[in-house]
């Protein structure tokens, strides 16, 4: 168990134009947009060697934030965009999203990995999450891989099956 830790909570405000990490720092937002599917943010990451900048988009009926990292020469990794599995909720104009633990990295059109079950199962152990959450991440985890695998791990295609449009700077 070791890293254990109870989830971790973000809030996104696009009224302040601001996201307050986990840490409770309040990081400035250059770009926040709205959609009926959720809402997408983009901002630089100061502090951050491994990367520079990040888009992420909260898409709350598929309990996922997917996010393009910009990452710094020296620190790329082997993947286009990494899904957080999580629970999104309003609260207000502010937007919180818990992270349930479990992620997907993804190689658009290749292949995905899902990494850090044994954090939620050491979670739930130690009565971090509820057994509903950990279904929740679980089953949320099992449809984002059965429709990324049945579309070719084609993102784009996949969440056209949603009618879920995603734009970024980058792509």
């Amino acid at each position: 168990m070791t890293g254990l830790h109870p989830p971790k909570v973000e809030i996104f405000d696009p009224a302040a134009r601001t996201n307050i990490d986990p840490k409770g720092i309040s990081r400035e937002v250059e770009e926040f947009r709205e959609e009926p599917f959720g809402l997408y943010l983009a901002r630089p990451a100061p502090g951050r060697a491994q990367f520079h900048y990040l888009e992420s988009w909260l898409l709350p009926d598929l309990g996922l934030r997917v996010t393009d990292f910009w990452f710094s020469p020296g620190h790329e990794r082997d993947q286009d965009f990494y899904l957080d599995v999580v629970r999104v909720r309003r609260d207000g104009t502010h937007w919180v999203a818990t992270d349930l633990y479990v992620d997907i990295v993804l190689k658009d059109k290749l292949s995905l990995r899902v990494i850090d079950t044994d954090e939620l199962l050491d979670a739930r152990k130690a009565d971090l999450v509820t057994a509903d959450e950990a279904e929740t991440a679980l089953e949320t985890t099992y449809a984002a891989v059965e429709g990324l695998a049945s579309h070719g791990y084609d993102l784009a295609a996949w969440l056209a099956t949603k009618d879920i449009t995603l734009s970024w700077r980058r792509h």
